[in-house]
């Protein structure tokens, strides 16, 4: 249904244009946009006209007219003006009115199409027959971006989205859940992974200084059908969940850059804890101290590099061999071997999952 604010505003346009006076109201009666005082007694007026058979009629000097939604009566306006000017004013105002009707109900609808499509909601005959009748192209290459939110039902967020890319009519903006905001964008010729990296880039920091909102971007694979868009939202959801997880201190993840935290996400917990029991004989990288955690996640971000190492920690290099040495008599595991490395370092991000998941299930 049309807002009663973009009623009034377009009816002070069309009175400034025709030079009429006019109102709208509801079939009960209520005043929903009026340019003129007193509106509210001509109520008992509107419900007899309502009532009555005639589309247009002649009432205490209005011209009134009903506006209908297919076959369905919405408003009741009513115009005055000089002459003859009212009735064909008012026709004019009424055509303009139903167009109105016709766009928000198409936009409502396509939002409604959207969102199914997004869910996995529809036939592959209802995806072409909907698409076909909201004049949706079909064979257009697309993305789906997922914003999550910090608050829940953040109208300023999404507000902000909107004003960025409302204006491109072939995007959709749209939520399925109180946390996220989703654009299913529509991508030009030539348009690559590096630039839905800026698009999502752009996304932040829009959000960051109009919304002052803290949020993380992540976005799905390119898709070259309509009926493939939901494959692009499970892609990007699913990297949400990962970058979370794996890769806290990104704000923005694409589903193609997920890496291993990809396989390890998919992994059923049962077998991750058989691999944790496996490599550290019932023991945890959780049961490492604060100095012995900092210190291997500095090795690996060295390449295993120990005198690099050493030097970003500010120890002497026996310092560092001594902790390796000790981790080693621990864990079974030398980290300074390639083999071991990597070992560890899948061990450390199948316990990550496994704490995140212990987290949804609390």
């Amino acid at each position: 249904m049309i807002s009663n604010q973009i009623l009034q505003n377009t009816i002070e346009g069309l009175k400034g244009i025709m030079r009429i006076e006019l109102c709208i109201c509801d079939t009960e009666g209520k005043v929903l946009a009026t340019t003129f005082p007193d509106a509210e007694e001509y109520e008992f007026s509107v419900l007899a006209f309502v009532e009555s058979p005639a589309d247009s009629q002649v009432i205490q000097g209005y011209q009134f007219f009903k506006v209908f939604d297919e076959h369905q009566l919405e408003y009741v306006l009513l115009a005055r003006g000089a002459g003859d000017d009212a009735y064909m004013a008012g026709k004019v105002v009424v055509f303009q009115i139903q167009n109105l009707l016709v766009a928000y109900k198409e936009r409502f609808d396509k939002d409604n199409f959207i969102k199914n499509l997004l869910l996995d909601n529809l036939l592959l005959v209802d995806i072409y027959n909907r698409a076909k009748k909201l004049h949706i192209d079909i064979n257009v290459r697309r993305v789906v971006f997922v914003i999550e939110t910090q608050t829940e039902n953040d109208t300023v967020a999404l507000e902000t989205v909107k004003s960025m890319f409302s204006a491109k009519s072939k995007d959709f903006i749209t939520a399925v859940d109180e946390k996220n905001i989703i654009l299913v964008k529509e991508l030009k010729t030539g348009e690559s992974y590096e630039d839905m990296d800026k698009v999502a880039k752009m996304i932040l920091d829009m959000l960051n200084t109009e919304a002052m909102a803290t949020v993380h971007v992540a976005y799905g694979t390119i898709v070259n059908e309509l009926k493939e868009v939901s494959r692009s939202y499970k892609e990007a959801k699913m990297a949400l969940d990962v970058g979370k997880i794996f890769y806290s201190d990104k704000n923005i993840v694409a589903y193609n850059n997920l890496g291993i935290g990809r396989l390890i996400y998919q992994l059923p917990v049962s077998l991750c804890r058989m691999f944790i029991k496996e490599i550290f004989d019932g023991k945890s990288p959780d049961d490492l101290d604060d100095e012995t955690l900092v210190t291997i996640n500095k090795f690996f971000e060295n390449n295993l590099n120990v005198s690099e190492t050493s030097r970003q920690l500010y120890i002497h290099r026996n310092t560092l061999v001594y902790r390796l040495d000790k981790l080693q008599k621990s864990t079974g595991l030398d980290l300074r071997v390639f083999e071991d490395a990597i070992t560890f370092k899948i061990a450390l991000m199948v316990v990550k999952y496994m704490n995140y998941i212990e987290t949804l299930d609390n």
